[in-house]
């Protein structure tokens, strides 16, 4: 069974029904044989958007959460090894939320599923399935 960890992006496009996901992506998501994990960094990114006024969510971010696991997305947490990895990581780009990410996929020997370009800095390091 493959393990993939989504992007902030894409856990948004899916919960909208967003035409930008690939049909290999819904494909995947969709398959019995994935595993399917959100990081609390991705909640915690929607929490502070919404808060600055930067993310339209029509529900609060709890009721989102909470919608994601109904759907058999299952909210992997931030440990103490992901950050030994976050801290090894080497510093490509700044996006802490994309860091801890990256550093929990190669923890939990995942795959990224993203379309963010900046995913590429890390390859060789981390798997990636791009949309």
């Amino acid at each position: 069974m493959t393990k993939y960890l989504l992007d902030t992006h894409i856990l948004l496009w899916h919960s909208e029904d967003n035409r930008q996901l690939s049909t290999d992506i819904l494909t995947r998501i969709s398959s019995p044989d994935s595993s399917l994990f959100v990081s609390q960094a991705s909640y915690w990114e929607l929490t502070i958007k919404k808060s600055l006024g930067k993310l339209d969510l029509s529900v609060s971010v709890q009721a989102f959460c909470q919608s994601a696991i109904e759907n058999s997305f299952q909210t992997l947490a931030i440990q103490t090894e992901h950050f030994a990895c976050l801290e090894a990581l080497p510093l490509l780009h700044s996006d802490p939320f994309d860091r801890m990410i990256i550093a929990q996929a190669i923890s939990e020997h995942m795959v990224v599923i993203t379309q963010d370009q900046k995913f590429r800095f890390y390859e060789g390091m981390v798997d990636i399935l791009w949309n």
